[in-house]
C-alpha cells in the first residue's frame, strides 16, 4: 500500500509564484516515485491554479459546514471538488483554537465526505502532561463519527497530531513513534466501537507534529501507520522532496 504523505501549507507561500514553484519542484519529484501518494494542501485561492499542474493531490485545509446559503468567507466542499480538492483537511487544531467544537466538525466532516472527498480528521490533545489523552482523542473520534454512515468508512482518514508537537507550538518537538505506534492502536479500537472491526483495520491513520527529514523514516515505518502529515517542512522542496523519497524507500 502507498505512504500517504500530506503537505499543510497552511497560510503560505505568500505569492502564486512562490507556490508554483514550489508545486513544479515537489511534482517533479512525485512523479517518479510510485509507492507515495503525494498530497499538497495549499492556501484556497491556489487550489484552482494548481489543478491541471500534475498528478499531485490537492487537498482543502478546511470544508464549511453547510453546503449553500449566506455564509460569508465559507467555501463549501462541492465548491471545493469543482477546483480539483480531492482530499480536505477537518478538525486540524489550528481551527479547533479558533472555536470550532466537536459538533462544527461532525458537520463538516459529513459535508466533505458526503462531496466524495477523502477527509483527513485531525484528532489530538492539547498538553503532553495530560493524563486522560486517549480519553480526549477517543470522545474527539466518536462525536466526529457520531450518525455518519458506516459506508463512509472508506474515504476516512484519520491524522493523530498532538498539539504540543506542532512547530508552531513546540519548536520542533514532535512526539516518538512508539507513543504513535500506541496511540494507532487505540484510534483503531475507539473506530472498532463506532463502525465495527472491517471499518477499523482498513483505516488509514497518519502522524503530524513536526514532521521534518531527520524523523520521518521512524513513522513511516511504524506498524499499522499510513503516513504522515507535514507542516512547516512542506513549504521547502527539498526537503519535502527528501521525505518523499523516505516513504517510498519503506
Amino acid at each position: 500500500m502507498k505512504k500517504i504523505i500530506i503537505a499543510n501549507w497552511k497560510m503560505s507561500p505568500s505569492s502564486l509564484k512562490e507556490a508554483e514553484s514550489i508545486f513544479a519542484k515537489v511534482r517533479s519529484k512525485a512523479a517518479k516515485l510510485r509507492g507515495v501518494e503525494t498530497v499538497i494542501a495549499p492556501p484556497f485561492i491556489y487550489l484552482p491554479l494548481l489543478k491541471s499542474r500534475g498528478r499531485i493531490k490537492l487537498a482543502a485545509q478546511d470544508v464549511a459546514q453547510n453546503d449553500d446559503g449566506p455564509w460569508t468567507g465559507e467555501i463549501s466542499a462541492k465548491m471545493l471538488k469543482g477546483v480539483g480538492a480531492t482530499y480536505a483537511i477537518i478538525g486540524h487544531s489550528e481551527r479547533r483554537e479558533l472555536g470550532e467544537s466537536d459538533d462544527i466538525i461532525r458537520e463538516k466532516l459529513y459535508q466533505s465526505l458526503s462531496r466524495g472527498i477523502k477527509s483527513i480528521l485531525c484528532v489530538g490533545e492539547k498538553e503532553k502532561s495530560q493524563e486522560a489523552f486517549p480519553h480526549i482523542v477517543r470522545e474527539q473520534i466518536k462525536k466526529a463519527l457520531k450518525g455518519t454512515p458506516r459506508y463512509f468508512a472508506s474515504k476516512i482518514i484519520i491524522a493523530y497530531e498532538p498539539v504540543w508537537a506542532i512547530s508552531s507550538h513546540s519548536k520542533g518537538r514532535a512526539d516518538t513513534p512508539q507513543n504513535f505506534f500506541e496511540m494507532s492502536i487505540f484510534i483503531r479500537r475507539t473506530v472498532l466501537d463506532v463502525w465495527g472491526k472491517s471499518a477499523a483495520l482498513r483505516l488509514p491513520i497518519i502522524y503530524g507534529g513536526s514532521v521534518n527529514t531527520k524523523n520521518a523514516k521512524g513513522f513511516l515505518e511504524i506498524k499499522g501507520g499510513a503516513g504522515i502529515l507535514v507542516g512547516k517542512a512542506s513549504l521547502d522542496a527539498k526537503e519535502f522532496n527528501k521525505i518523499l523519497e523516505i516513504a517510498n524507500s519503506i
